[in-house]
């Protein structure tokens, strides 16, 4: 019998116990447990949720919590309806050390790892903006959902930089054979897609309208998680 307590219904907001980084605190995230899914929102106050060192933490924390607690069987991350997540921010970023910056890129990574890695089933719920390190989020989801209007791209191009955190190569990857010169492509001209050639491509699974999004994705989450228990 399992000694682990019942987890409550609804919590939010909630933080893991972490440090924060301030002053580049824009961005919180609000957890809501409900239906044993882990629900996951980054919010910020101008909309544009940005996966600074403390976010990157708060994700690994929740992907800890719902790998190791049998009363959760998924988890949904999604951001405002303007922006999944907008990638790292560089205002923090551009005042690290080298060795503070080569442990920024290793958090990033081992973040994105814990989450492809998860045994129960991660879904990313994309509204807006999905760019740069936001992007390497999603695609370290194991299903991907947008609305009609998500926009998704590395823009690390026009600032001389390429993503740290996977994206390279779980780009080539989800697009396939076929998709590996788009994916140079999209690495190296900053070029953006919008949801219908994301879809196109496979970046995404579905196109869902915008107020529909967070409910279809838990059904996919419910269906995923029925099918790897079986």
């Amino acid at each position: 019998m399992s000694n682990e307590q019942p987890l409550p219904t609804f919590v939010a907001p909630a933080h893991s116990p972490l440090t924060q980084h301030l002053p580049y605190q824009l961005t919180s995230l609000h957890v809501i447990i409900r239906d044993q899914i882990l629900f996951l929102e980054f919010t910020a106050a101008d909309k544009f949720p940005r996966l600074n060192r403390w976010a990157l933490a708060q994700l690994r924390y929740y992907m800890s919590l719902l790998s190791n607690n049998s009363n959760l069987r998924a988890a949904i991350i999604s951001g405002t309806d303007k922006c999944f997540a907008a990638g790292a921010e560089l205002a923090e970023v551009s005042v690290l050390t080298a060795p503070q910056a080569f442990d920024f890129a290793k958090l990033g990574q081992s973040t994105m790892q814990s989450i492809e890695r998860s045994p129960k089933p991660v879904i990313a719920s994309i509204r807006g903006y999905c760019m740069g390190g936001g992007l390497d989020l999603a695609m370290s989801c194991h299903v991907r959902v947008a609305s009609p209007g998500a926009v998704l791209g590395h823009r690390g191009a026009r600032l001389g930089i390429l993503t740290g955190w996977g994206g390279t190569q779980r780009l080539p990857r989800i697009l396939g054979p076929q998709g590996h010169s788009i994916a140079m492509e999209l690495m190296t001209s900053a070029r953006t897609i919008d949801a219908r050639e994301a879809y196109t491509l496979k970046l995404i699974s579905r196109i869902v309208p915008a107020q529909s999004l967070i409910e279809e994705a838990t059904k996919l989450a419910l269906r995923a998680n029925a099918v790897t228990n079986l």
